[in-house]
């Protein structure tokens, strides 16, 4: 084993004060449901009578310190980077030389989605694997996401500007010469800058989708279909697929980009309303077969959106979305790659594009597609299992694929 990297802080466990935990309780107590009749297909969107079920257990059944106690067994620290709070858990690598690893969530996410894969990733041969695939793991809450608490003096946060505090916090708060990243969703495309801006000072990356770094760029990049026609002589399973990604997206992506400010003041003061918001999301992007508690168990839902609520952090979330658009994206270099760094990607078939079905034709569409060039790709993987939570949903694939990103590539 090497001599452990020297930590230069001291752990500050999460806590969340009790009058927070009762003002959510009368909270949900005060609920007003909708009149929501004909609904029980979720096609209209969350019914109430799953939602009021939801909000019952929140308030009279879901333990919040047990969740408390289960996210503390890990490290966690809170630091000013670039006069910016941040809050991440960490695991330290056990192995002969664990390289450090930075894993970023995206939205509806929070920290705590890494939570599977944190100790695989840290301690391979715990589970089985090889030590020299171990990683210091860094998983940071996104500024604005959860804590340290609300993000103020930073109203135009988005992915690039993330990346330049990851690459500080990673390199001069915590003195790693070089280190590796990770993620999914937003994390990806921070991950992805790294890899474009910092190249020289990562040893790769591992994505879960492959979005071009002007994904937001533009004036309508809020059209979640990219101006994609739905003409008559197109196959009917690629004119379907294109409404069953839309229906699953193209509000989400409008709504955040467009008007989430006026979403946030009802988020902000109905918890119910914020569970609903996030819990659409949840059940239509899991690899779920139509029951979120499938992927996600009652406590682990409320878990996630009560991270969100006592943080009072939906509105700086979903603010990315807007600042990513108003803020765009400008190169570093124009090199080509634009993402030099060595880049692992893993997809999974529950996300294909319209016209494709299985996971080697993903690989293959994605190695042939434009979004290639953009990335130095030397691990390109697609499963079968799991949707857009990938190393929640299907925790082992991601292991084995990021493992492979980085085997002959550690100091």
């Amino acid at each position: 084993m090497s001599t452990p990297h020297a930590f230069p802080l001291k752990p500050v466990p999460i806590h969340v004060p009790d009058e927070v935990l009762d003002d959510l309780r009368d909270r949900l107590a005060s609920t007003r449901p909708p009149l929501d009749e004909g609904n029980e297909d979720w096609s209209y969107g969350v019914p109430d009578a799953y939602l009021r079920e939801l909000v019952a257990y929140w308030r009279d059944g879901y333990d919040w310190r047990k969740a408390e106690a289960a996210i503390n067994v890990h490290e966690h620290y809170r630091v000013s980077v670039a006069g910016v709070p941040v809050h991440f858990m960490r695991k330290p690598g056990r192995g002969p030389r664990p390289i450090p690893l930075i894993l970023t969530h995206g939205w509806p996410w929070t920290f705590w989605h890494w939570s599977k894969v944190i100790d695989p990733l840290a301690d391979p041969a715990a589970f089985g694997g090889d030590p020299a695939d171990a990683f210091d793991v860094i998983v940071p809450s996104l500024p604005g996401f959860g804590f340290p608490g609300p993000l103020t003096g930073f109203p135009d946060v988005n992915f690039w500007k993330v990346a330049d505090l990851w690459h500080t916090l990673m390199t001069e708060t915590l003195g790693y010469g070089k280190y590796a990243a990770g993620g999914c969703d937003i994390g990806g495309i921070v991950s992805s800058q790294l890899g474009h801006k910092y190249a020289d000072e990562l040893y790769g990356i591992h994505i879960g989708s492959g979005l071009p770094l002007d994904f937001f760029t533009g004036p309508r990049a809020w059209d979640f279909a990219r101006n994609r026609p739905l003409t008559d002589d197109q196959p009917a399973d690629v004119r379907a697929r294109i409404i069953e990604l839309d229906h699953r997206s193209a509000s989400h992506l409008a709504v955040h980009m467009l008007d989430g400010a006026t979403l946030a003041h009802g988020l902000s003061d109905s918890p119910a309303g914020l569970l609903a918001w996030l819990l659409e999301r949840w059940n239509a992007w899991s690899d779920n077969g139509g029951d979120v508690e499938s992927v996600f168990t009652r406590d682990d839902l409320l878990t996630h959106a009560t991270i969100y609520w006592v943080n009072n952090s939906i509105a700086t979330s979903m603010r990315y979305y807007a600042n990513a658009n108003r803020h765009p994206w400008a190169p570093a270099h124009d090199r080509t790659p634009v993402v030099q760094a060595p880049v692992g990607l893993t997809f999974v078939t529950y996300e294909n594009p319209p016209g494709i079905h299985t996971a080697d034709e993903r690989v293959r569409a994605f190695k042939t597609g434009p979004q290639a060039d953009w990335f130095n790709h030397v691990n390109v993987n697609a499963h079968d299992h799991g949707g857009h939570f990938i190393p929640w949903e299907n925790p082992d694939a991601w292991v084995g694929d990021l493992r492979r990103t980085f085997r002959g590539r550690r100091p």
